[in-house]
């Protein structure tokens, strides 16, 4: 059974093949944002995999443009609730820390 471990918290969890990085951080209590409720139509789950990025699904097109948005985008990144695990490989995802006005926006919505 692969595991995912979320950083900077430092948490591992168990996941199963098909799981998303998103619904693994959210059934373990994890504070991983999804503002759209995890279609793939902002940024907010967005995470840098630090191991484990060849055993998830190939990056789609929305993703890649719906990535272009998100603070701290590396080549390592991806949306949390497109990336779906396809092997029994440990990851590693580093949840970026984000701006304090931005996050206070993701955690109370725009005015």
């Amino acid at each position: 059974m692969p595991t995912i471990t979320y950083l900077p918290m430092n948490v591992t969890c168990e996941a199963l093949i098909g799981d998303n990085i998103l619904e693994v951080a959210l059934a373990n209590g994890i504070d991983l944002q999804h503002n759209c409720g995890g279609v793939c139509a902002c940024s907010t789950c967005h995470v840098i995999v630090r191991q484990g990025l060849n055993s998830l699904t190939e990056m789609e097109d929305g993703e890649a443009d719906q990535l272009d948005e998100a603070e701290g985008l590396t080549l390592d990144s991806r949306l949390g609730c497109q990336a779906k695990i396809t092997d029994e490989i440990d990851l590693v995802v580093e949840i970026p820390q984000l701006n304090p006005a931005i996050a206070k926006l993701f955690h109370e919505g725009a005015h």
